[in-house]
């Protein structure tokens, strides 16, 4: 498993009845305050692109569902949003599959498997089970707003974070 940031190890000494120092057998990880640059790009990309894609949404509500119910009803389009996805999700898990050192950087592994997971969503389910999922079950017309507000929260987190954060 990759590592998030560099790991520093320090053992614990203890003092044992003879005045002697001993090295107990776990040892305290330390992570420093530092985040890969991998992880502060994806983050920034990721934050930034949810961030234009949730209020493009929220600006134009009548025009994304559209599209969305025109998207999901084509199988040849879905099939080429699939292949899209999948490059992206497949660069996002190969490039930063991380699962420790921080909300940040466990939230960009967590969106590059997703994003992986609904590629293949996208290739393998059959073209009437794409549409009844992403619009009847998912309830995408419902719940649209809460949609836009989820990508939008997302986006600002993963953008502050990658933004504010030191790279080392």
């Amino acid at each position: 498993m990759a590592r998030a940031e560099e790991v520093t190890c320090h053992c614990l000494c203890r003092t044992n009845s003879r005045g002697r120092k001993s090295l107990t057998d776990k040892p305290v990880i330390r992570l420093e305050g530092n985040m890969m640059p991998r992880t502060l790009f994806l983050s920034r990309l990721i934050g930034l692109y949810c961030i234009l894609i949730a209020l493009s949404m929220i600006t134009r509500r009548q025009a994304t569902v559209e599209n969305m119910t025109d998207l999901v009803q084509n199988p040849s389009l879905m099939f080429m949003v699939g292949v899209i996805t999948l490059a992206a999700g497949l660069a996002m898990v190969l490039a930063h599959n991380i699962w420790s050192g921080g909300a940040l950087v466990v939230t960009v592994t967590v969106v590059g498997w997703i994003t992986l997971t609904k590629s293949l969503l996208f290739l393998f389910l059959p073209p009437e089970v794409e549409a009844r999922l992403f619009l009847r079950q998912l309830h995408y017309l419902q719940l649209f707003y809460l949609y836009a507000a989820f990508s939008l929260v997302l986006g600002v987190y993963l953008t502050s974070g990658g933004f504010l954060s030191k790279s080392h």
